[in-house]
């Protein structure tokens, strides 16, 4: 847990409301989420950050909920040239043709039930795993089925605003 904030927070509180949109868009493409991450500035560490990505997803309609989701690719088809849809789909890298094609093919029913892509914190997770997560979520209702992806963009935010408050400079680590 982060009592303070690091170089890279500090540098994210510092920034401009545009320069700081911009890279909250980068994490969640939900403008509502970004405004209530954006009002809390400055954060006094990370904990803060996390907290009120938590506290601010929770509010989030389902029509912010639809445009957060609408900015994540589908599983097994990453954004080309998006290294974060590429770093975080890396568990579908050595996933067999007959996996890819089961995975579209899920995706596809899946998309086409709820009218969204199928969201998932795909971190860590293997190809198998994610397909077997869709089987299962595909016999929720809509309703049990946004919650789920309210919880999975949670995950995913907290992911990508770890790295944003590791950032120092541009193209650093801290």
């Amino acid at each position: 847990m982060t009592s303070s904030p690091t170089p890279g927070l500090t540098r994210f509180n510092a920034l401009d409301d545009s320069a700081a949109t911009a890279e909250l868009r980068e994490v969640c493409a939900s403008s509502a989420w970004g405004s209530k991450l954006l009002a809390q500035r400055p954060f006094a560490g990370a904990d803060a950050l996390f907290s009120a990505n938590e506290a601010a997803m929770a509010e989030l309609t389902a029509e912010d909920l639809a445009e957060a989701m609408a900015g994540h690719a589908p599983i097994g088809r990453p954004k080309p040239g998006d290294p974060t849809s590429a770093r975080e789909q890396r568990g579908m890298a050595g996933a067999s043709e007959e996996l890819r094609n089961e995975l579209l093919e899920l995706n596809l029913a899946y998309q086409e039930k709820f009218g969204h892509v199928f969201l998932i914190c795909a971190t860590g997770a293997t190809g198998e795993f994610m397909r077997d997560a869709v089987k299962v979520r595909i016999d929720n209702s809509p309703e049990q089925e946004r919650e789920i992806a309210r919880g999975e963009l949670v995950k995913i935010n907290r992911i990508r605003l770890t790295r944003l408050v590791e950032l120092v400079e541009e193209g650093e680590r801290a």
